[in-house]
């Protein structure tokens, strides 16, 4: 049986688990504790040199240390339902936005944390590798924040999911990234009524409890 190495806390791994469960793959679960270090200990470190979670160990033996990777792996070996696209146009659109929400969501999100949360100081970006926190990207990232809900809200505007006209992977990590933006204190308010429903409508769906 596979392995995903998680942390019930973190966004990344959220992730991984929303795939796995939309997929129904069964996996076993070993949780790594973000908040004490335990991801750059020595044990963990021969696991995923990277020191980040999710990872996931395949049945034989491959390790795959980023979301990317574990999205394309579970796509291939469990093809339904294809949560990256049946068609060519319809992969395009999803691997499209699905790095907008990424880029302009994710990264804004972990931008404003990382340079400012005391907790994070000199560990402003994940992995095995220590840097400083820079003050001003923080208040970049809140700004970033911000615009990304007014992009995803006019997307949404009119449709059902965020790329295609079907559940993809593309809603997964937005549903993340808007769940995550409240340790920076955003939320989606009455301005943004087209992502109000639309998040609703992703909390019908069992896998968004994980």
């Amino acid at each position: 049986m596979i392995t995903l190495y998680d942390c019930a806390t973190a966004p990344s791994p959220r992730r991984a688990r929303i795939l796995l469960a939309e997929k129904g793959v069964a996996h076993d679960t070993v949780q790594v504790d973000l908040k004490s270090g335990e991801q750059l200990g020595e044990a963990y470190r021969r696991i995923n040199p990277q020191c980040t979670v999710p990872a996931l160990r395949t049945d034989d033996g491959l390790l795959l240390a980023d979301n990317a990777a574990i999205t394309a792996y579970v796509e291939a070996r469990w093809p339904d339902p294809p949560l990256l696209g049946a068609t060519p146009a319809e992969k395009a659109e999803i691997a499209s936005w699905n790095w907008r929400v990424e880029f302009e969501g994710l990264l804004a999100i972990a931008e404003a944390l990382r340079n400012s949360s005391p907790a994070m100081a000199n560990r402003a970006l994940p992995g095995a590798v220590d840097y400083p926190q820079i003050p001003a990207l923080a208040e970049r990232g809140l700004a970033r924040v911000a615009q990304f809900f007014l992009l995803l809200n006019e997307r949404l505007a009119g449709r059902e999911f965020i790329a295609t006209d079907r559940f993809s992977v593309a809603d997964i990590t937005a549903v993340v990234a808007v769940d995550f933006a409240r340790v920076v204190k955003h939320k989606p308010g009455e301005q943004h009524p087209h992502l109000l429903r639309w998040r609703a409508a992703m909390a019908e769906r069992p896998s968004m409890a994980l």
